[in-house]
């Protein structure tokens, strides 16, 4: 099977493994450059993957998506998220769960939850001292756990959100580095012993924060669908399939973590890299605070939103820090030639979105950080991918988008940053994701 894979790397699977997990960043650039946009990786103990890294090649996928599994493909997460999490299923399930969660992400429902996106960010940069450091993604973490504590579960006051804020903060620190992220890939490492084991611990609190979230599912059960509110949770809870199903409480548990493990960490890293990169380049934060300062004093959250230089910075951010390193995995269901190759039934390919939005041939000089190439300039759906795409195309991506713009300006509009240390910031692993190593240190020099 291995000699059938295209352009595989030859070193020790577990070799790969520990780069894997310690550099994916590294890892791919340095395949990259010696195979080219198609390559193979064998990860021991975990199974064979063809990254994939040509725009083409991605589109086939995508257009075919319905002929992969792609849930199973995501195992490696189900002792964090459960088996109810839409990550994990696949075919008629994985539509049933997507169309029932839609809605609360989209359209009308977004500028509803704008205002509260502003005021947590008011609340908590309002916290910072002229002078005194203070660690960005820290700062962004705090801003994305209350939207999603009040946007998404619906609390923000009383003894249950007091509880589980820092039980949920404490929960995804567990594997803040490649070393401790390590218990997510190595099955030998998850030993439940209570409080003496890492992952007892983990798993201690994932019980706990499962008891709060049935608590609150509970008591939103004993109210009538107006009196619930217009949170994504209570939405989720009216909402019903086409047979009239109503989403089981393991269902609205997994869920809610998935989403908050989808859309914590990554909208926090990502508004990170955004703070480093606007303060590494002063012409650009002049030019971002010209174009917020141009809508006047108190405008509509929903007009930060439609502004063209803002919108080109946070995807320029998105291009250049994908927080995964490559998409979900996509496994065969039946022999198929993609990107010129004959892949075997139970083939595992992963579209890389590094190696895409590396690419010199569609983004020039793309080691730097330039919001210019997105004005005017349209990429499509397989050159562009920071959300996914396909049948998996991230749920959140337009409240994600909506959150990165409001926390951007409402920050830039009334508070004069710089960073606090003059050296580059580095890529490191935090779980699945990929972070600022130190997560960027920055003071506040005056308010505006």
């Amino acid at each position: 099977m291995l000699s059938q894979l295209p352009n595989s790397i030859t070193s020790p699977s577990w070799w790969q493994l520990i780069n894997w997990i310690a550099d994916p960043i590294g890892f791919q650039h340095r395949y990259s450059q010696k195979y080219g946009d198609i390559f193979s990786m064998h990860l021991s103990g975990i199974g064979s993957y063809v990254i994939i890294g040509n725009p083409q090649a991605i589109q086939e996928i995508f257009n075919q998506d319905s002929q992969f599994d792609i849930g199973r493909g995501n195992e490696l997460a189900k002792p964090l998220l459960g088996q109810h999490s839409l990550m994990l299923m696949d075919g008629d399930r994985h539509r049933r769960e997507r169309k029932l969660l839609m809605p609360p992400f989209h359209g009308e429902r977004l500028q509803t939850y704008a205002k509260q996106i502003c005021l947590i960010t008011e609340q908590i940069a309002s916290q910072w001292q002229i002078g005194q450091p203070f660690i960005v993604r820290s700062a962004m973490q705090k801003v994305s756990l209350e939207v999603i504590l009040q946007i998404v579960f619906g609390l923000s006051e009383g003894e249950r959100y007091q509880q589980l804020k820092p039980l949920l903060t404490a929960w995804l620190d567990m594997t803040d580095s490649p070393l401790r992220s390590s218990m997510l890939f190595f099955q030998f490492l998850q030993q439940d012993w209570g409080n003496w084991t890492p992952w007892g611990r983990m798993k201690q609190r994932q019980r706990q924060i499962y008891d709060l979230l049935q608590a609150e599912i509970t008591e939103k059960r004993t109210k009538q669908d107006e009196q619930r509110g217009g949170d994504v949770l209570s939405l989720m809870m009216a909402a019903r399939d086409e047979n009239g199903q109503a989403m089981s409480d393991e269902e609205l548990r997994d869920e809610l973590l998935t989403i908050l493990f989808a859309g914590h960490e990554t909208t926090a890293t990502t508004l990170a890299w955004a703070f480093y990169q606007i303060h590494q380049h002063p012409d650009i934060l002049e030019k971002l605070q010209h174009e917020l300062d141009s809508l006047g004093d108190s405008p509509n959250p929903m007009e930060f939103a439609q502004l063209p230089y803002l919108t080109a910075v946070t995807q320029e951010t998105l291009r250049m820090y994908p927080v995964i390193p490559g998409l979900f995995p996509r496994i065969t269901k039946s022999p198929m030639k993609i990107g010129g190759y004959e892949f075997d039934t139970e083939t595992t390919l992963m579209p890389s979105i590094y190696l895409v939005h590396y690419r010199e041939d569609l983004y020039p000089n793309a080691e730097q950080f330039k919001p210019e190439r997105f004005l005017g300039q349209h990429y499509s759906a397989s050159e562009y991918l920071p959300f996914g795409g396909g049948s998996r195309r991230c749920l959140g991506f337009a409240l994600a988008q909506l959150e990165m713009k409001l926390v951007l300006a409402t920050v830039l509009s009334k508070y004069q940053l710089s960073l606090a240390e003059n050296k580059p910031v580095k890529v490191q692993r935090r779980g699945f994701t990929l972070s600022p190593t130190g997560g960027v240190r920055m003071v506040m020099t005056r308010k505006r």
